[in-house]
């Protein structure tokens, strides 16, 4: 009897164990700073960008002015072209990672500063120019940011340190979007405003300090020249090199062509105020977003990649249909809520599992260049497939048939996922 009591209670306590673990990763000293530095990564996005056109706009700057402003944050598309010199140099503080990071953070600080400083009215040319220089440095933060992550978590930590780092991002963009507005229009004026967010950036570099060095530090390539071509020659020196490049094009496939025009087709197509959509998607949808991401990383530190990636791709791409609900039904408040949050729910635990793979795909001591590439990647069916091809696809199938297509356009990435299983195993238990 006491040995089967034994045997129940050791039973009985695994699924708690479990439990306990997907729990406590959330708090790991490697997980825990990527909050504030997740943050600190998505502060500057809208300060160059919709929170700048909103000053511009109310300072009565012309609109041919202020559609050239939308060209500032080219920098964050084409990181990748500096990513090798962050994994070639390093700083002489902190190592290679943190230490781009505190550099890029405290110049961010003076310069986002710098912008409050000046007027869109008297000034719009320096105020681009700062601008400009904000972006570059928020996108060399960014590739010294995923790098750092990419290094430190331990793989049973990629899940949550990915749902995390969207976590922060998020609500910097909340408060550096919306609040700013507030804060500005109401409160303290545009000036001051970019001078607290400024003042904000300072701040997370504490974070930077906090955050830990990667447990296995990994030489710098000992020339430009190697930083620039051993990242790609390593990486297609791998089996399989390029059916996992089409997977990362694949994978959130049916995501970006159901997301792409979902605004106007809420609006146009369902017939909802835009006071209605935007109040849903800010709020609920923001909040389903992150619940799904840290959902996702809670479970991928049980499950592994290669199921995590399988069990939220066919959530995702079912997700989907929730809009086909709201085109074929008839116009309800609620449904476009739920619907709103389910597709939101599902896409962040997509996200948290794809940036969990782009993470293992990333050799350490080229991780920067790397991952600045596979990210870069990603947003190829996003930009040059679901932005184009989305309003002909409406035009000529209707929306119901449209929201039907894209779980359809979901499924290849899902069948060459199956392909690539032992491929991600592999990679997963021996690394990248």
């Amino acid at each position: 009897m006491p040995q089967a009591a034994g045997l129940q209670r050791r039973a009985g306590a695994l699924p708690e164990t479990v439990i306990t673990a997907a729990s406590n990763v959330y708090t790991s000293p490697r997980v825990a700073p990527l909050l504030v530095l997740g943050f600190a990564s998505g502060l500057p996005l809208a300060l160059t960008s919709g929170t700048l056109q909103a000053w511009a706009t109310v300072e009565g700057v012309p609109l041919q002015q202020i559609g050239f402003l939308t060209l500032v944050g080219t920098a964050y598309t084409l990181k990748f072209l500096w990513a090798p010199f962050v994994d070639r140099y390093v700083p002489p503080l902190l190592g290679r990672r943190r230490g781009w990071m505190l550099v890029t953070q405290l110049l961010l600080a003076a310069a986002i500063m710098a912008m409050g400083a000046l007027s869109p009215s008297s000034a719009l040319q320096p105020l681009a120019l700062l601008a400009v220089l904000v972006a570059f440095l928020s996108a060399t933060q960014d590739i010294a940011f995923d790098a750092y992550c990419t290094d430190v978590l331990r793989k049973e930590e990629r899940g949550a340190g990915a749902a995390i780092k969207v976590m922060g991002y998020r609500l910097a963009m909340i408060v550096s979007g919306g609040l700013a507005l507030i804060l500005a229009d109401q409160w303290i004026g545009w000036g001051y405003t970019y001078m607290l967010m400024g003042g904000l950036m300072l701040l997370c570099a504490l974070a930077t300090l906090w955050a830990p060095e990667p447990e296995h530090v990994a030489t710098a390539p000992r020339s430009l020249r190697e930083a620039v071509g051993e990242p790609l020659r390593e990486f297609f020196t791998r089996r399989g090199a390029l059916a996992v490049l089409l997977l990362i094009v694949l994978y959130k496939l049916g995501d970006a062509f159901a997301g792409a025009l979902s605004t106007t087709f809420l609006i146009r197509g369902a017939g909802f105020s835009p006071t209605e959509v935007g109040t849903v998607n800010k709020v609920l949808g923001l909040a389903a977003t992150i619940v799904g991401a840290l959902a996702g990383g809670s479970l991928m530190s049980r499950w592994g990649l290669y199921r995590s990636l399988m069990a939220f791709g066919l959530l995702q791409a079912v997700s989907n249909l929730a809009y086909w609900m709201i085109a074929v039904s008839p116009k309800s408040i609620w449904l476009m809520a739920t619907a709103v949050g389910i597709e939101n729910l599902c896409g962040g635990l997509g996200t948290a599992s794809f940036v969990g793979l782009l993470m293992a795909l990333c050799r350490q001591r080229f991780s920067a260049t790397q991952f600045a590439l596979l990210s870069a990647l990603s947003a190829v069916g996003r930009t040059y497939l679901a932005g184009p091809l989305t309003p002909p696809l409406v035009d000529s199938l209707g929306w119901p048939g449209f929201f039907l297509l894209t779980v359809l356009i979901a499924l290849p990435g899902l069948v060459l996922l199956h392909m690539l299983r032992e491929t991600i195993e592999t990679m997963e238990k021996n690394g990248a």
